[in-house]
């Protein structure tokens, strides 16, 4: 992302990384190489950062396996957001407190980055804010959604990038946020509320908006 002066900031963005699998450590692999040569100012992690089911505690042997050790050539920050399977419960996404546990591995490591479970982070001409879209998804989001907005239509940052894990345009299994998993009726399932709030806050005050949830690389061209 060139800014108009001398200033770039390059970083790359994965999602639903956490399972300690051959197919991650293969993934980190070639981030190691690709930062290696090309450079990267940090990482971040769209949720489902810790599969099945998140972390019981900030010191979850989780951590080291899905994280650590698959990252540990990678010598950058990780702004991580969370992601239903992070909220516990097989991803069902309702042990609600279980998300703070991975706030608070942020005092743990050198690297993972997760200031609260939404937040802002300015980097040169870069504005990235971390969103949580399980919490929107039950509706629990009326200080995020002031905050964000707040945050997105009062920076005079370059580039203004939104990463949260629920997409809110998805060529996916998933779909789009309001019709997800085609469930039109029942909101808590179909991502209504994921949809309100990209509407009414994202929408129109970010440049781009970057998710997990399928699992698959897709780049829209649909916009608000």
């Amino acid at each position: 992302l060139p800014d108009a002066g001398a200033s770039t900031v390059r970083f790359a963005a994965l999602g639903d990384t956490g399972s300690g699998e051959a197919g991650q450590r293969e993934v980190a692999r070639a981030l190691a190489t690709k930062c290696a040569s090309a450079g990267c100012d940090f990482v971040t992690l769209l949720g489902d950062n810790l599969y099945p089911s998140g972390a019981s505690s900030s010191h979850a042997a989780e951590f080291e396996s899905r994280f650590e050790v698959p990252y540990r050539d990678v010598a950058t920050d990780f702004f991580a957001v969370l992601g239903n399977h992070d909220y516990g419960h097989g991803g069902l996404g309702t042990d609600f407190a279980r998300g703070q546990n991975e706030v608070d591995y942020s005092k743990v490591s050198q690297k993972w980055k997760m200031p609260a479970a939404y937040y802002k982070v300015e980097r040169g001409p870069l504005l990235l804010v971390g969103t949580d879209t399980n919490m929107q998804m039950f509706g629990r989001d009326d200080a995020q959604r002031r905050d964000v907005k707040e945050w997105l239509t009062t920076s005079t940052a370059k580039w203004r990038i939104v990463l949260g894990h629920h997409p809110y345009l998805s060529n996916g299994p998933h779909g789009n946020a309001g019709s997800y998993n085609g469930a039109p009726m029942v909101p808590i399932q179909n991502g209504a509320h994921v949809k309100a709030f990209y509407d009414d806050v994202i929408c129109g005050n970010a440049d781009l908006h970057l998710s997990g949830h399928d699992h698959s690389r897709q780049w829209m061209t649909e916009t608000c």
